[in-house]
């Protein structure tokens, strides 16, 4: 993005073992600011990524950066891991690898069953559509979709066949509907219920979703959640 500058939660500079971020986005806002003093002088001979990753916020974000990644492979060997990483401070030479969020998506061919004897929920709202009502979210019902989806076939053939169209599920706003009429089954995105989460963005296993910014701004009343 030229002309922007990505700081604090936005840069993905959180400590996720301790669950503290608000050091980290001073510390990059007040790198930010200095970057933005010396280039108006033009005293600023390196870019922000770089100063940012030779900051103190990048040494101690190296430090846990194998904590997170380490759960990706179960439960018991993430303890072990978080244990190790936290004695040596990160000085392990490797450095686990994220895979993408949609990878834990299983075909419908190879998913078990979920089991559903566990003590039902009570807690209110229940339903989707309530859920969307408390996040009070706001879109112009003739605002352009924000929410590109590159190739609507493959919604209708390859992942009906293959995941049964998980966005019908993972989808907290009830946004993507597959719907019959008298062409057929066809992909219906009901845009003005999003509330913009992005799950659909980093879960879709084609990678064929891609969330923009709304028209106007528009969407939850983040000021009130």
């Amino acid at each position: 993005m030229p002309g922007a500058l990505l700081i604090g939660d936005t840069a993905g500079l959180l400590n996720v073992p301790k669950i503290k971020g608000t050091h980290q986005a001073i510390r990059s806002g007040m790198l930010a600011a200095e970057h933005l003093a010396a280039q108006a002088e033009g005293l600023s001979s390196t870019g922000f990524d770089a100063k940012l990753r030779a900051s103190p916020a990048m040494a101690e974000l190296k430090k846990v950066r194998n904590i997170k990644p380490g759960f990706k492979k179960g439960m018991w060997f993430g303890l072990v891991n978080a244990g190790w990483e936290t004695a040596t401070a990160g000085l392990s030479p490797w450095t686990w690898r994220c895979k993408p969020d949609w990878n834990s998506l299983q075909k419908l061919d190879v998913a078990e069953k979920p089991k559903r004897d566990y003590v039902e929920r009570t807690l209110a709202p229940r339903d989707r559509l309530a859920g969307v009502y408390f996040a009070a979210t706001e879109h112009d019902e003739d605002q352009p979709v924000h929410l590109k989806v590159s190739n609507t076939d493959i919604c209708i053939t390859k992942c009906a066949e293959e995941y049964g169209n998980p966005c019908q599920r993972f989808c907290p706003a009830g946004v993507y509907e597959i719907v019959a009429d008298g062409a057929g089954k066809r992909l219906q995105i009901n845009a003005a219920n999003c509330v913009h989460c992005k799950t659909c963005d980093i879960k879709d296993p084609y990678e064929i979703i891609t969330w923009v910014t709304p028209e106007g701004g528009a969407g939850p009343n983040y000021q009130n959640l």
